[in-house]
């Protein structure tokens, strides 16, 4: 039988206000952001599409769990993949950049890739290990990562919600 988890109450709710949030400040400045997202699978997006008036700040989407995907649409180079590995800075730096250069109209690119768990971890790269990418038109690309804790779902909302945050501060 299928089951599906939800978010806490708390998780649900701080990431449909900080996506709210964010929208009306990329709507006042005139920007537009576009998601390249692995392990959050389009949470991130999916927050900020939840509120009307959405057309006005986000520009789309990219959904890319494969590593093929993150190559053949965000050109992530088969090296960075190879080398470092799809949960890395190197790797969502490029997602990030690929994301920019393939929405045109976008302004700001937030991309996540990480180990949402329950299996999947290592030493090196434990469950809960998450890479964020912001890639913002004339300035270089950032990446930072988090150690999340919890359940799949747990991690994944923290995740899109750190995601939010980073887009909210994108010009700092």
């Amino acid at each position: 039988m299928f089951s599906l988890t939800a978010p806490s109450d708390a998780l649900l709710t701080e990431g449909l206000l900080t996506a709210k949030a964010v929208m009306e400040r990329l709507s006042q400045s005139g920007q537009r952001v576009v998601t390249a997202e692995s392990c959050t699978g389009g949470l991130v997006s999916a927050l900020l599409v939840h509120h009307a008036g959405a057309s006005d700040c986000v520009e789309g989407a990219f959904v890319t769990y494969s590593n093929q995907l993150k190559h053949s649409a965000l050109d992530v180079r088969d090296e960075t993949l190879a080398r470092f590995g799809a949960v890395s800075a190197e790797t969502v730096t490029e997602m990030a950049e690929g994301a920019l250069r393939a929405a045109a109209r976008a302004t700001v690119a937030v991309s996540v890739s990480g180990i949402a768990g329950p299996g999947g971890g290592s030493d090196e790269k434990p469950v809960g290990l998450v890479w964020f990418g912001l890639a913002v038109n004339g300035k270089k690309t950032k990446a930072a990562s988090q150690n999340f804790e919890g359940s799949r779902t747990e991690i994944r909302w923290q995740a899109a919600l750190y995601a939010l945050q980073l887009i909210a501060g994108y010009d700092e």
